[in-house]
């Protein structure tokens, strides 16, 4: 055991195969013999492991980044424990996607350019455009506020005002969720894309900063995921924790409310203004005067 350990540089565990022991007998004999055990875990150095281990952790990095595969599928590939994947690619600081049914990095996301010519240039709604491509009427939406396109407002057609809305500009240009940003120092990232590109690292998500974005300034579930990178489903799972009653599915936002009311009162005092100024070339005849020869 000893000429195996020390000379062949075996472990302790591949001992224990060879000669039929457990480890732990293995380990007794080896220190009654004088031999210097390495803790467990340390593991043990041998004729060309850097280079493997260099070769192993390279194929695991490109396979989760480039690849998109999960620590399990890495595992499953490469023959050893997820949780050693996830170790080692952390020692190498790769920065890990969110992991259970939250996760921001492994969501279906459509391509920008395949979704502006189905929703944008053909004018197909968010359902047909699911129906194409096999996702949900969701995704189609998400993926479109993500990507900073101009979304249809769902409902009836508005008598002014327009009827599209780029939800990151509107969410950052409306006063009450700026002024709560700024008082919890949640910095703006105006950029669009994926959320796992726009924030490569959460914003953190207090209670009481999901509460005043939800509550306060009425935003839906995915309006606080744009703003803070966290996902809707663990906001969704911190207010409830934190006894704020969520709104039922479906309708408006509030927000959405207060956004489209704004622009609508916008636009009629646009036209009212436009209306009260004489137009080019007129002269303005007081009520009781002469009108001009």
């Amino acid at each position: 055991m000893a000429h195996l350990y020390a000379c062949q540089l075996l472990s302790t565990y591949q001992i224990a195969r060879i000669t039929g022991d457990n480890r732990q007998r293995v380990n007794w004999l080896l220190r009654k013999a004088g031999v210097p055990v390495n803790p467990r875990g340390t593991g043990r150095p041998r004729a060309g492991r850097d280079d493997q281990a260099r070769h192993i952790d390279d194929l695991m990095t490109d396979m989760y980044l480039r690849l998109r595969l999960s620590t399990t599928q890495i595992a499953e590939l490469v023959d050893i424990p997820a949780s050693a994947v996830r170790y080692r690619l952390l020692a190498r600081g790769v920065p890990m996607r969110t992991r259970g049914g939250n996760s921001r990095e492994d969501r279906i996301v459509i391509p920008p350019d395949e979704l502006a010519d189905l929703y944008l240039q053909a004018g197909r709604s968010a359902d047909e455009v699911g129906q194409m491509l096999g996702v949900s009427r969701r995704v189609v939406l998400r993926s479109a506020h993500d990507a900073g396109l101009p979304v249809r407002v769902g409902g009836a057609p508005p008598q002014h005002g327009p009827s599209e809305i780029e939800l990151i500009q509107s969410l950052y240009a409306d006063t009450m969720v700026s002024e709560v940003l700024t008082r919890h120092e949640v910095p703006e990232v105006p950029e669009a894309g994926p959320i796992w590109q726009r924030f490569p690292v959460p914003h953190k998500l207090t209670a009481e900063l999901a509460a005043e974005l939800y509550s306060d300034c009425g935003l839906g579930l995915h309006h606080i995921e744009l703003l803070t990178g966290q996902p809707a489903g663990t906001v969704s799972s911190l207010l409830r924790a934190s006894g704020v009653p969520l709104r039922s599915a479906g309708g408006r936002s509030p927000f959405m409310r207060r956004w489209r009311e704004g622009n609508e009162l916008r636009i009629v005092r646009g036209c009212s203004s436009a209306a009260a100024r004489p137009m080019a070339g007129t002269r303005r005849v007081e009520l009781g005067s002469s009108p001009p020869s």
